[in-house]
């Protein structure tokens, strides 16, 4: 198969990484793609929001499978664009892919469908969202109802954060405000054909840009799977495949990846919310675990062929973490030289994903705000931690910072 995979972070470098290895692949291209993914595929530097152009590369190129890796595209319609085309391309139309796009149509879907969520209300004015909040309590929970960048959601402590956020966010469109659950947070990764969903493995992540949680929210600092002592079941039954049947009602199945962001309560697993793609850097450990061929299992969720299909990890652990630029998550420095990724690469278990990285000549120098991902497997949860520990040691950049708490 010919296959195009856009994008251009960690997620994308992981996903290179397993398509490539597919007995099934004869040709990869990636765009942009990013260094790391340069030996692993034909980079194409075309943007991953400039459909246009992808539709017509993929049209000159033969190109059997679009696999897209970010949000936006998918949001923006790109598997529209590509199906009209007479591509396959693995993820939802524009319509579905609003599960990630609005806040509030994935509450009215969960609603509808009966999923437990968390109780909300939808304001595009400021005063009236000022007003909602002066007569609850914190914790609040705000969030930006559009793409945001894993950035859109202040869990206010007080008051005062929770309309500060209400300020910084309606400006840019309308908010969601809703209870705030408490619990423990789990990712649930399902694949999806519009009737069937198969499960895609589970992953915790570390939101916040600070050790021990603290600081504000990133688009992730590092993860680990599977999730110990969570029964991923009830969850498919109880909110995937409901909310599968929603969509298909509605006229909008859903086909790609279905990603359940879940707060496990006191009553059981509850939506936080549905984004449409593979998580970042949740991918990596679960690109790390995955057994099965995954090539063919995204062109049965294309083709509506799910029904039968099983795909298998191994029982090791993974965990990544996430090697930041300085000044992440709000002003990151750029073009800083990072080298001793070859004796990252080479510690037992463990696996480096380029994220924020580009060339300067024949130097890796940071370009973005998280920049690599290290991970690290093992036959259990600590010992997969010290491998990915072990390679974060072995990069020699003084100008970036991690978390030395993943996993734990």
């Amino acid at each position: 198969m010919r296959v195009l995979l856009i994008g251009s972070g960690g997620r994308e470098h992981a996903l290179a990484w397993a398509l490539a290895a597919s007995p099934l692949m004869e040709k990869l291209f990636v765009a942009p793609g990013n260094p790391g993914i340069a030996p692993l595929a034909e980079l194409v530097p075309i943007g991953m929001e400039d459909i246009a152009a992808l539709v017509t590369f993929a049209q000159e190129n033969a190109i059997d499978l679009v696999i897209p890796g970010p949000e936006a595209p998918l949001v923006a319609g790109i598997t529209d664009a590509m199906e009209a085309a007479g591509i396959e391309c693995c993820g939802p139309t524009a319509a579905a892919a609003q599960l990630e796009g609005s806040k509030a149509f994935t509450k009215d879907i969960a609603e509808a469908a009966g999923v437990p969520t968390a109780r909300w209300e939808r304001f595009i004015d400021a005063g009236e969202a000022h007003d909602f909040i002066s007569r609850r309590s914190p914790p609040i929970v705000v969030k930006a109802d559009g793409l945001a960048s894993g950035k859109g959601v202040v869990v206010a402590q007080t008051m005062a954060e929770a309309d500060d956020a209400i300020d910084r966010f309606i400006p840019h469109g309308p908010i969601v405000i809703e209870e705030c659950l408490v619990g423990e947070e789990v990712s649930l990764f399902a694949l999806c054909d519009g009737a069937n969903a198969v499960f895609l493995g589970t992953a915790r992540d570390h939101k916040r840009v600070g050790d021990g949680d603290t600081g504000p929210n990133t688009g992730g600092m590092g993860a680990i799977s599977p999730v110990p002592g969570f029964d991923p079941a009830p969850a498919m039954d109880r909110i995937i495949r409901p909310v599968l049947a929603e969509m298909a009602s509605r006229d909008m199945p859903f086909r790609g990846i279905l990603y359940a962001g879940l707060m496990l309560t006191e009553d059981g697993a509850s939506l936080i919310e549905f984004n449409v793609r593979f998580g970042d850097p949740e991918c990596q450990v679960l690109m790390a675990r995955l057994q099965s061929d995954l090539l063919p299992a995204l062109l049965a969720a294309c083709q509506g062929e799910l029904d039968n299909f099983d795909l298998r990890f191994r029982p090791e652990a993974a965990c990544g973490v996430v090697m930041a630029a300085r000044g992440y998550p709000n002003a990151p420095e750029s073009g800083s030289v990072i080298a001793g990724l070859d004796h990252a690469a080479a510690v037992p278990g463990a696996m480096v994903f380029h994220a924020g990285t580009a060339w300067r000549g024949e130097q890796v120098v940071a370009s973005g705000g998280r920049v690599l991902t290290l991970v690290g497997t093992g036959l259990d949860a600590e010992t997969a931690r010290q491998a990915a520990y072990a390679a974060v040691a072995a990069v020699q950049w003084p100008e970036g910072f991690n978390r030395s708490d993943i996993g734990l």
